[in-house]
C-alpha cells in the first residue's frame, strides 16, 4: 500500500467512524459521508478543511458530488466528530441524485440545508425524462428536489409521439418528485422572463409560463403570441397541450383585451 493510500484509508477511517457514532446516537441523523479519491486526502486542521485530489467523490445516501477536487470544511466538537458543513467541488463536477446527473464546473453544497449552487460552463442536468440548461447558474436543492436553472434556461422533453418539446426562459424553475420506485420524475416548470415554447408546428411566447408535467400542458400569461407558420394568434393568456398540439388563446377582457388572429391564405410559399 503506498503511502498516500494509506493516509486516505486513515482519514476515511475517521470520517465513517465519527459520522457513524453521530448516527447511532440518533437514528433519525443523515447517512454517513464518504469521501473517497484516487491520489490524496490532505487533512488541514488549522483550518478544519479536508481536501481531497484527483477523481474526488463525496458520497452520502443516495446523494453524491465528484470533481477533480473537493474541499470540505467541518466543525469539530469533542465527543461528537467532525460536522461537515459544506462542499466545494472544482473541475468537472457531477452531482447525482437517483437518476439525476448535473454538471458544471464549479459548485458549492451545503450539507446543512442540501443547496447546490453550480456554475461555470456547459451547464447541464440530465435526468430519464428531461435535460435542462442554463449559461449562469443552477441552484439545485437536492433535498427539497427543486432546480432553478438562470441565464438563457431551456428544458427540452419528448411528448407521447416521441417529438422534441423545448421550454426557454430567462430563468426556470423545474419541481422533481420521487415515485415510490425510487426515481425522481419532473412534476412542474415554471419560467419567468423571455418564455418561448417551441413544438414541432408552434412557437409561443410570453411573459410567465406553468408546466404541468402529469398532464403535458403550459399556461403562459404576459403578451402572448402563438406562431404556426405565418399565422398569428395575440393575447394575454394560452394554453398548450403537448400531446394533443393544441392552443387556446384568451384576452384579458374589456376593448383592449381582445384576442387578435392574423392569417394567411395557403399557398406554396407560406404553408407550414
Amino acid at each position: 500500500m503506498t503511502r498516500h493510500a494509506m493516509l486516505l484509508s486513515v482519514f476515511l477511517a475517521l470520517l465513517l467512524c465519527a459520522a457513524n457514532a453521530v448516527h447511532a446516537q440518533d437514528p433519525a441523523a443523515k447517512p454517513p459521508l464518504e469521501i473517497t479519491a484516487d491520489r490524496a486526502l490532505e487533512w488541514h486542521r488549522k483550518d478544519q478543511r479536508f481536501i481531497a485530489r484527483d477523481n474526488a467523490i463525496a458520497k452520502q445516501g443516495d446523494t453524491a458530488v465528484a470533481a477533480a477536487t473537493l474541499t470540505a470544511d467541518y466543525r469539530e466538537e469533542k465527543g461528537k466528530g467532525f460536522d461537515i458543513s459544506r462542499i466545494t467541488a472544482d473541475g468537472n463536477v457531477v452531482i447525482s441524485a437517483r437518476d439525476s446527473h448535473a454538471y458544471g464546473a464549479h459548485a458549492i453544497y451545503d450539507l446543512q440545508t442540501g443547496l447546490a449552487t453550480m456554475t461555470g460552463e456547459s451547464l447541464k442536468m440530465v435526468s430519464p425524462d428531461q435535460t435542462v440548461t442554463a449559461r449562469e447558474s443552477f441552484e439545485y436543492n437536492v433535498t427539497a428536489g427543486r432546480l432553478t436553472a438562470k441565464g438563457n434556461a431551456s428544458v427540452t422533453r419528448k411528448n407521447d409521439r416521441g417529438e422534441i418539446n423545448t421550454l426557454e426562459a430567462d430563468t426556470i424553475t423545474a419541481l422533481l418528485q420521487d415515485t415510490p420506485e425510487g426515481k425522481r420524475t419532473l412534476q412542474s416548470l415554471e419560467a419567468d422572463g423571455h418564455v418561448v415554447i417551441t413544438t414541432p408546428t408552434e412557437i409561443v411566447t410570453g411573459s410567465h409560463g406553468l408546466y404541468q408535467a402529469g398532464s403535458n400542458t403550459a399556461e403562459l400569461t404576459g403578451g402572448v403570441t402563438i406562431k404556426r407558420g405565418p399565422n398569428i394568434l395575440q393575447g394575454e393568456r394560452a394554453t398548450v397541450d403537448l400531446n394533443a398540439n393544441n392552443s387556446q388563446m384568451f384576452g384579458s377582457g374589456g376593448e383592449t383585451g381582445r384576442v387578435r388572429g392574423v392569417f394567411y391564405p395557403e399557398s406554396e410559399s407560406n404553408k407550414p
